[in-house]
């Protein structure tokens, strides 16, 4: 298989988007995406579309189909790609195979999720609908599963609740030079640590907020992407997997199978270790998630992110800056759109266009978690050479 290269990149603003909905993010995003990259609509081949829940949010389905109409990209093969919070991951993995596999030559990602005009409520039982149904039925949500393992995982290394306070400090400082991130205001410690309790001992500032959004991609074989553009990225490595669908039955449940084994695998197709990644964008749903990540993917022993954290090494000026844009806390997180937001931050920080998020990066990562870690993909891309 040839070497897959990236050489566009858009994303809307995130937040609350009154008065548009899917097919509007979706639509600007590929129409930015396109401008970005200097391809023609007609060019596109392939054109997939990351999205968690239109239906169940909307009532409308279809979305592929009307995107490649409104970007006027016909005849285009179209396709939803439907992998719960994991969804934009998963479109990334699609794309790469639509392209590694010579079926097309120029392939766009566009992910998208219009959540906020319907209530918290309403918007977590879309969600939690993601859970096995013996545990949906109890009424057990994913914020349930985060504070359960987030007690667990505080007891059990000796972690101090601070810590993951100073997960959410970083992620909006982070966010407040991402100017199309749902919230751009710093908040300190003590903020974090007294807002209202959401599931013990997570209180509101360890989640990230419901948001409405899109970001896209622009995927070709490397030998053409030189015809494109001069700075590109090229991805080197991605794999997904599973674990339990009932979280119970884990035999860690500080340990997300899925994570170990997408990481192992892109690890293994792109010839790096934990130790030459320069910049990641984790999977931040909560702050929690960041440790789990970060030790699924050999940042850091099990037990011992939290230690990695207090130190510094995952600031923008540490040894391995992790969500340089805000993470899905502070950046946002419109649910089929996460993961190709991700994949826009690497490929930004790779081709030198993060702005004043810019870190020194040559090889990148995301990890994109679908439920809590009920499917994963990992992707790692490196800058062309």
């Amino acid at each position: 298989m040839g070497r897959v290269a990236i050489i566009g990149a858009s994303m809307t603003q995130f937040g609350q988007r009154e008065g548009e909905w899917i097919q509007d993010l979706l639509a600007e995003a590929g129409i930015e995406c396109l401008e970005d990259a200097g391809v023609d609509a007609d060019d596109v081949e392939h054109l997939y579309v990351s999205n968690m829940a239109s239906g169940e949010f909307e009532g409308q389905t279809g979305v592929p189909n009307a995107l490649a109409h409104d970007l006027d990209a016909m005849p285009a093969y179209t396709q939803r790609i439907d992998q719960t919070s994991s969804s934009g991951g998963a479109g990334i993995y699609a794309a790469w195979q639509s392209v590694a596999s010579g079926a097309s030559d120029m392939t766009m990602l566009v992910g998208g999720e219009k959540m906020t005009h319907k209530t918290t409520g309403e918007a977590t039982d879309v969600i939690a609908s993601l859970t096995h149904p013996a545990e949906y039925k109890h009424g057990v949500t994913l914020p349930s599963f985060a504070g359960l393992t987030a007690r667990h995982y505080l007891e059990r290394f000796d972690a101090p609740r601070e810590s993951l306070g100073k997960v959410a400090v970083k992620n909006h400082k982070n966010g407040v030079d991402n100017p199309h991130a749902q919230f751009q205001t710093e908040v300190d410690l003590e903020t974090v640590l007294e807002s209202p309790i959401v599931a013990d001992p997570l209180r509101l500032y360890d989640f990230c907020p419901i948001t409405d959004g899109s970001a896209a991609l622009m995927l070709c074989p490397e030998s053409i992407a030189k015809e494109y553009a001069d700075e590109y990225a090229v991805i080197t490595g991605i794999d997904g997997a599973t674990d339990t669908h009932v979280v119970h039955e884990r035999e860690d449940p500080t340990v997300m199978g899925g994570v170990v084994e997408s990481g192992k695998g892109a690890y293994e197709m792109s010839g790096y270790g934990p130790d030459d990644i320069d910049v990641a964008e984790l999977h931040d749903m909560f702050t929690i998630l960041e440790f789990l990540q970060m030790e699924g993917l050999g940042f850091a022993e099990q037990g011992e992110a939290w230690k990695r954290v207090e130190e510094g090494h995952t600031e923008r000026d540490g040894e391995l800056p992790i969500n340089t844009s805000g993470g899905l806390k502070s950046k946002g997180h419109p649910l089929g759109a996460s993961g190709v937001a991700q994949g826009v931050e690497i490929y930004e920080q790779l081709v030198g266009e993060a702005g004043p998020r810019q870190v020194d990066a040559d090889v990148g990562l995301c990890c994109n978690v679908g439920g809590f870690g009920n499917c994963v993909i990992t992707t790692i891309m490196e800058a062309a050479q």
